[in-house]
């Protein structure tokens, strides 16, 4: 929060003076627990006078034309603007706008108040007497001072006059809260800055975090030991002290029976501290490290011995959770999430479970036809069964990981238990994905079943606004299927399978041809029914590839051009041809025909909307070999690349159809060479305008040339 806090003190009060006219050097902004600071470099003292013209309303515009005119532009009267002719529109207003440069000090007692008292903390609260008024000042904690100074590096700075509930600007502050509470008096950001350390305030989080960090491995070092790094822990650390000072406590050997992730959460959680293990190992030593925020006289004795009761007390607690766990088998837990909510719409976590055990079958079974389904099964059936274990009801981010340990104590196959923790991955883009069969399909399964279970409640991602976390499941979808290369159209399977394991009977009515519709049930007999949840869903996933890919340095408009054809559901397959299509289309045949499409298209719309009819029948071929010898050679042509093309795509070879379509180049650039399409024989210029269509069905056959751009 902080670092957060600091960067929107930066952009707010520079956005005010750019806002303002005023440029500036730079800026740097400062956080610790008990202050903000920024400091802007290059203001200059007084701002440039400007000058604008604005332009008005026509002379003898309604009045209230004018009237808004003057409003906007400052002016009293008409007689405070000119008249300005222009030889098309006639006579109009102009008003010529003068504003003086104004005195930077002043500026910044305009902007800083404001600022200040609509500061967007998260949390934030009131105090003391003036908390009872209505519009009181609200900041994440009392304000206690205010310091703010302007003026040019060769001149003392003065202060910037300006208060904010009573507190005025100053140039007072104060050091540590224990350390050095005395008042000082600042004038100038490096004399803040030194100031501040004399008073055992380090204003640099990142300094903080540089100290915490070096004498953390310098103290594990000296004791035969290696600190475990943890980046959120220590910027969080950094961020709740002002003068660190890194400690070292101890606990018993015998803790060490607990598994380590949940040692190092008790110690992390509760603590804020850092472990640490046995030199060259993986194995935790009873040590931990702790950060403290002042130099103590008894070189920290009684904060260490204070951190290792409370860890001592902690670390009971995870053994007790432990050691109950154990005692329970993981299907003997599963009772216990029927009477879990899920969601109110879509049922228990036991009924979750039993929908995700049947998906996981389906999509096994998909993956591999031959594979042991049970086992999968059996995975899907204990993956959320630690849920209701003690210690991930007190850390739920060791869910998964536990029930993998608790399933290796009990027997399970080792495929099981790494299902039951890899099932949740990978939660974000850098995570690891899982590999196994076992796990790769109930890690999709689990995904899915959220996704589709969503999307039937019509709880779907808006804006920057996403709670269930569906952008992140579809993105592991995605990663699953890609990255362990898997050949499994969504569409009419695993999507499919999802949405009819939810409970309940969606009953979906879809168009047929012309005006006819029949309801979910009579299609579903005839093996038609869509889902357009299910389509809607796909189209979901394919905007969540298009970011994957682009992050990858795909085009998204190439991504478009795949997903247009009918039947794109296998994201393996669409990613192959996309990588096909923009290495064809980075080649000079590719480009030339990619212009040449266009000029057909171009072409055909004209022709079209002119002729109210659709150029989509097969040319003649026998007009076609009369023709001229330019269009003889386009209809052979495409004939063969178009069988060429189908072919090597059935085949899945996409860059066999990119060749196949390149060998259009030359034939098309002469037609349009040589051949006009628009001839005085009707007859003639029908087919001319029908081999163009022939090419754009040529194209199809790889992807819809009329999305990608150029």
């Amino acid at each position: 929060m902080q670092r957060r806090a600091a960067e929107d003190l930066k952009k707010l009060v520079t956005d005010a003076l750019v806002e303002r006219g005023f440029l500036y050097e730079g800026a740097k902004a400062f956080a610790t627990p008990r202050r903000l600071a920024l400091h802007v470099a290059g203001l200059p003292a007084r701002g440039e006078a400007v000058r604008e013209e604005r332009r008005g309303p026509r002379v003898g515009a309604p009045e209230a034309a004018v009237q808004g005119f003057l409003k906007s532009a400052g002016l009293d009267s008409l007689a405070q603007a000119t008249t300005v002719t222009d030889p098309k529109k006639g006579e109009f207003y102009l008003a010529v706008i003068e504003r003086p440069g104004r005195e930077t000090l002043d500026v910044l007692a305009e902007i800083i108040p404001g600022i200040i008292r609509s500061f967007p903390w998260p949390k934030s609260m009131r105090w003391g007497a003036a908390s009872a008024q209505p519009g009181a000042l609200r900041w994440v904690r009392p304000l206690q001072s205010i310091v703010a100074t302007f003026g040019p590096e060769t001149e003392t700075p003065e202060v910037v006059p300006f208060s904010v509930e009573g507190i005025s600007a100053g140039t007072t502050t104060r050091g540590h809260r224990f350390l050095a509470p005395e008042p000082f008096e600042v004038r100038r950001f490096d004399d803040y800055v030194q100031a501040l350390e004399r008073a055992d305030v380090i204003l640099d989080a990142d300094r903080r975090k540089d100290i915490i960090l070096h004498d953390a491995k310098d103290l594990a070092f000296a004791r035969g030991l290696d600190l475990v790094e943890d980046e959120g822990l220590l910027e969080e650390v950094a961020g709740l002290v002002e003068r660190p000072v890194v400690l070292m406590g101890s606990f018993e050997e015998r803790f060490l029976e607990i598994p380590a992730e949940a040692i190092r959460a008790t110690i992390r959680a509760n603590q804020k501290c850092f472990v640490l293990r046995k030199s060259g190992t993986e194995e935790l030593a009873p040590a931990f490290l702790l950060v403290s925020n002042l130099v103590a006289s008894d070189g920290g004795a009684a904060i260490t011995a204070g951190n290792e009761r409370v860890v001592r007390a902690r670390l009971s607690d995870a053994r007790f959770f432990w050691e109950t766990d154990r005692a329970t088998k993981l299907e003997d837990r599963l009772p216990k999430l029927d009477s879990i909510v899920f969601h109110e719409k879509l049922g228990t976590q036991g009924e979750r479970v039993a929908r995700i055990a049947g998906l996981a079958r389906r999509i096994a079974s998909a993956i591999d036809f031959g594979f042991d389904l049970d086992l999968v099964e059996r995975a899907a059936r204990l993956a959320k069964a630690d849920l209701v274990t003690e210690m991930v009801g007190e850390f739920p981010e060791l869910q998964g990981l536990m029930g993998r340990k608790y399933a290796t104590l009990q027997g399970e196959d080792p495929r099981v238990a790494a299902a039951i923790e890899e099932h949740y991955k990978p939660l974000g883009p850098s995570d690891h994905v899982p590999k196994g069969i076992v796990s790769v399909a109930v890690a999709l399964a689990d995904k899915l079943d959220t996704l589709a279970g969503f999307w039937s409640i019509n709880e779907k991602p808006t804006g920057s606004k996403d709670p269930f976390g569906l952008r992140r499941a579809a993105l592991g979808v995605i990663r699953l299927i890609l990255e362990n290369e898997l050949r499994l159209p969504l569409l009419d399977g695993p999507i499919w399978d999802a949405f009819d394991e939810l409970p309940g009977k969606f009953v979906v009515a879809i168009t047929l041809s012309g005006d006819e519709a029949r309801d979910a049930a009579a299609l579903e007999a005839e093996g038609g029914l869509v889902d357009p949840r299910a389509k809607d869903l796909l189209s979901f996933l394919a905007d969540r590839l298009k970011v994957y890919l682009r992050d990858q340095g795909a085009r998204h408009d190439l991504i478009d051009a795949v997903f247009a054809l009918p039947g794109q559901d296998d994201l393996l397959l669409v990613v192959r041809r996309v990588e096909a299509l923009g290495e064809f289309l980075g080649s000079d045949d590719g480009k030339n025909l990619l212009a040449g499409y266009k000029r057909a298209a171009n072409i055909l719309r004209i022709e079209e909307k002119k002729d109210s009819r659709a150029y989509d029948a097969e040319p003649d071929a026998a007009l076609a070999a009369s023709g001229q010898p330019e269009e003889r050679a386009l209809a052979e042509a495409l004939a063969a690349a178009r069988r060429e093309a189908s072919a090597a795509v059935a085949a899945e070879d996409f860059a066999g159809a990119m060749r196949a379509l390149s060998r259009l180049r030359a034939p098309v650039d002469a037609f349009f060479e040589k051949v006009t399409v628009n001839a005085d024989d009707p007859a003639l210029r029908q087919n001319r305008l029908l081999l163009l269509n022939a090419l754009r069905a040529a194209t199809r056959e790889v992807a819809d040339f009329s999305r990608i751009e150029g």
